[in-house]
């Protein structure tokens, strides 16, 4: 498995094209195309090392001009060979079953007209990537994922009750069934991080690691950064960033650092993010009177990067398996993540070791290992070095590069695929 990013800089610029039908939410206003700004960064890597390339992905219009976050696709380098074709929002059984017919047509058209496809795959209802899979019987194809969406289906389905649990226990069923099928049709499994290949590889013909992240060479943290972050060393900073959601860990987060506040530790922790439960979350940081713990909701993606620099240590309690990338963008910043170990979280620090973990759920080993390191700066100085090193194997352009090198090695234009694989014989988690 592994985390290497093995990259052959000459066929990186083959001339092809590449259909990607993504998850991904566009806005439409006034006649442009607005995507996030991560999204943007993607395009643009994808752009870099393919002559064409067509996104297809969900589209809604605005009434105002979309914030910050977003931005044109046709402000992107390269936009002149970038194709857009927005697609339905249907997450609804009969709001899909209606807009079916005419998508598949559409995705059809693509498929027959692009060299290379590669559709990320998560969901059930709506999820064109999926239906698209099922179209290119005959074509090779590749499938991304970033988390092991069925899993995480079920997590959500055990906070809900009555018919609302059972049909949202339903739909985490099929989706883990239809997940394997597309799977098994691919030739090319690209799955982000080891915890979603530790899921889906025994389903893949041919199951690679590889990872999803839009931090550049220049926004590596440096060691002089690391120098004066500990010069100005004082109380503990502690950070995550992410939703603000169950499944993210959050009611353990606050209990690992409601634990270290009892044991006398001195330090301030931040959760950067929005989410359906902030303001449970702040509630309870307030009923617990933690006033060093604060959720200030959504930021910009440079005041994060920004915030994980000046911070000491990166706590993470993922409750479901993902391989989330504010993992990896901790490391990029020289920071030392602590959390529940995972095959995603040990294989990012498998190197150079920059992180200490813990077994999922245990709270009390989660504050153990913040006290430890609050009282002994010359370890927590080693791991922020370490964290730095193991952070510096990956930029954007580096994993954008290595995915296009996978589809062009795998994929080749027109080829027919091979029948699915059997079901292995094994259960699989």
């Amino acid at each position: 498995m592994g985390s290497a990013l093995p990259l052959d800089e000459n066929s990186a610029n083959a001339t092809s094209s590449l259909l990607l039908v993504l998850p991904l939410r566009a806005e439409l206003f006034e006649g442009r195309t607005y995507v996030d700004l991560q999204a943007c960064n993607g395009l643009r890597l994808w752009l870099q090392n393919f002559d064409r390339v067509t996104l297809a992905c969900p589209a809604t219009a605005a009434d105002t001009r979309p914030g910050p976050e977003y931005a044109p696709v046709d402000a992107i380098d390269g936009a002149d060979r970038l194709h857009f074709v927005p697609l339905p929002i249907a997450y609804r059984p009969h709001e899909f079953a209606r807009a079916l017919p005419a998508t598949a047509r559409t995705l059809q058209r693509l498929i027959r007209d692009s060299d290379y496809l590669q559709f990320a795959i998560g969901g059930l209802w709506g999820d064109w990537a999926s239906v698209a899979c099922l179209l290119s019987r005959g074509r090779s194809y590749a499938v991304w994922t970033d988390r092991v969406e069925h899993e995480v289906a079920l997590f959500a389905s055990a906070r809900q009750r009555g018919a609302r649990r059972a049909y949202s226990w339903a739909n985490a069923t099929l989706m883990r069934h239809y997940e394997t099928l597309v799977i098994r049709g691919s030739d090319l499994g690209l799955f982000h991080g080891a915890d979603c290949f530790a899921a889906y590889a025994g389903h893949s013909r041919n199951p690679h690691v590889v990872h999803n992240l839009h931090v550049g060479e220049s926004q590596l943290v440096v060691p002089a950064e690391l120098n004066l972050r500990a010069r100005h060393r004082g109380r503990l900073q502690i950070v995550y960033a992410g939703r603000v959601h169950t499944e993210k860990g959050v009611w353990d987060w606050i209990e690992a650092l409601s634990r270290l506040a009892l044991a006398g530790v001195e330090f301030k922790a931040c959760w950067l993010g929005d989410g359906p439960d902030i303001a449970a979350a702040r509630r309870k940081v307030e009923q617990l009177g933690l006033v060093q713990i604060t959720f200030p909701g959504a930021v910009r993606h440079d005041t994060v990067l920004s915030t994980l620099k000046q911070s000491d240590i990166f706590l993470f309690c993922h409750k479901t398996r993902e391989s989330p990338r504010c993992l990896i963008e901790a490391l990029q910043c020289g920071l030392p993540i602590v959390g529940y170990s995972s095959d995603y979280s040990r294989d990012l620090i498998s190197t150079h070791h920059g992180g200490c973990l813990t077994s999922q759920g245990d709270c009390d080993a989660l504050a153990a290992t913040l006290s430890r390191l609050a009282a002994d700066p010359a370890r927590l100085a080693q791991l922020t070095t370490d964290a730095m090193r193991d952070g510096r194997m990956y930029t954007d352009t580096k994993v954008f590069r290595h995915r296009s090198e996978l589809i062009k090695q795998h994929l080749i234009p027109g080829k027919v695929s091979r029948p699915p694989a059997p079901a292995p014989e094994t259960a699989h988690r």
